[in-house]
């Protein structure tokens, strides 16, 4: 080969080799046709176990390219910032019970992509060692030893109005405490470790039932419902503007074992983040499946 058609062929692999970056960029072959020009907002609450979720989906999204902020708001503003545009996902959404009061405002303006967990439940829970105290019924009979009160977590939490109502509809004449999920924490600790009376809102799964013998009340008049779902949700058209990201949320479920093994780490002090990461370096199969590999 002369050096005139050298050049030739080179000039060809060139021109050849510049269509293929091109081409790649406009498929965006990273994200399966993602718009990433803005970071995904992803929303949550304070609960521990939407922490472990969020933070374990944070860093998934993020191995799959995507540039990620998580937003801490709380369950009311979750979904009305879900419904308006304003957070793109979430996989905090506790239904159909928990936080139906924001679904049936704001639902038919968000798009439900799917629950990740199963076998959920929310209620009233006092230490096992009140023996005496088995039914939501029974508080009444031990209302001064309770101080007239429920502790409960952060006031919008639709676990405080299915708490409202139990006060009402089992005719207690209790007080609702609003405090966050850590303030219930300090205030069951305190409480078991003298074995005195308190009954609080709570929520399964949670670390609180492995590290002490505690017990849901009975519900005979059903105000906390049966058993709940954790769904993921995604504000309308979010899925034609990041369909990747969207196929990654709607492969994502795991089991009561594998967000309680996050939280446990959570709860002992691990870093959230490295606690996510220990998770999915354990996990491997499971978060490939997740991002359809």
């Amino acid at each position: 080969m002369d050096k005139k058609s050298r050049n030739i062929v080179i000039g060809a692999i060139i021109v050849v080799a510049i269509v293929i970056v091109a081409a790649l960029a406009v498929l965006d072959l990273g994200g399966d046709g993602d718009d990433d020009s803005e970071p995904i907002q992803f929303g949550y609450v304070l609960w521990e176990g939407e922490i472990a979720a969020t933070n374990v989906m944070t860093l998934v999204l993020q191995e799959a390219g995507y540039e990620v902020e998580m937003v801490n708001v709380d369950a009311g503003i979750m979904y009305q910032s879900l419904a308006s545009g304003d957070l793109d996902i979430s996989v905090s959404a506790w239904l159909p019970a928990t936080q139906a009061n924001y679904w049936n405002v704001y639902g038919e303006n968000i798009d439900d992509v799917g629950i990740n967990l199963e076998g959920c439940a929310i209620g009233l829970v006092v230490p096992a060692y009140l023996t005496e105290v088995n039914s939501i019924y029974d508080l009444a009979n031990y209302s001064s030893e309770f101080q007239d009160r429920i502790v409960g977590i952060d006031p919008g939490a639709g676990m405080m109005t299915n708490t409202q109502d139990a006060i009402d509809q089992y005719d207690l004449g209790f007080d609702l405490l609003a405090s966050s999920s850590a303030g219930m924490l300090a205030e069951l600790t305190a409480a078991y470790e003298d074995q005195e009376y308190i009954v609080v809102t709570l929520w399964s799964p949670h670390w609180a039932f492995a590290e002490w013998d505690l017990k849901y009340l009975a519900d005979p008049l059903g105000v906390f419902g049966e058993e709940e779902f954790v769904h993921s949700l995604a504000r309308q058209g979010f899925q034609e503007d990041n369909p990747g990201a969207y196929a990654i949320l709607e492969r994502f479920n795991w089991t009561q074992a594998d967000i309680q093994s996050v939280m446990a780490d959570i709860a002992g002090g691990m870093d959230e983040v490295d606690a996510a990461q220990k998770w999915i370096d354990a996990n491997r199969d499971k978060v490939d499946a997740w991002l359809g590999l």
